[in-house]
């Protein structure tokens, strides 16, 4: 497996994995990816099994609070899943923003997304506090905007 950057001949790829992800994972346009490959192609990695996307990770340098970097999308195709994907690619984001000086990972799982959530802590993500509880899941209301809810998880960084 290779992590490489996102790069504009891997968006078909891109966007046939993260199409594997609904419901909670939506592929963006085509346009969109082309943006993250041109604009923040460093903490958008892909993992590459021969010339296949094996996973990807789109995140995002915060330019209201350069020390976060927000990670929007996660996903590893079903045939590479159990095989380090998900720690390989969040490992060159994680690396990436200690690289710039930042203090934190974070993302945002929907509060019955019970797979992911899983995932985030064994890469030692923490659930945040929020202003209720779903099944043992601290979860944020209208974090997303009105009936979009989610528990918030971060990773500090050194």
């Amino acid at each position: 497996m290779k992590i490489t950057p996102l790069r504009q001949e891997l968006i078909p790829q891109v966007i046939a994995l993260m199409e594997l992800g609904e419901p909670y994972i939506r592929a963006r346009t085509y346009s969109d990816y082309w943006g993250y490959a041109t604009l923040f192609a460093s903490t958008c990695p892909v993992a590459l099994a021969g010339d296949d996307v094996a996973g990807a990770v789109m995140a995002f340098r915060s330019q209201e609070d350069p020390r976060d970097v927000y990670v929007q999308d996660v996903m590893t195709h079903p045939d590479h899943r159990q095989q380090g994907v998900s720690k390989a690619l969040i490992a060159a984001v994680r690396d990436q923003a200690i690289s710039w000086g930042c203090s934190r990972l974070y993302l945002t799982s929907e509060p019955d997304n019970t797979a992911a959530q899983a995932t985030w802590q064994a890469l030692g993500f923490v659930n945040v506090p929020g202003d209720r509880d779903v099944d043992g899941v601290s979860v944020t209301s209208d974090f997303k905007g009105p009936g979009k809810d989610r528990a918030v998880y971060q990773l500090d960084l050194p």
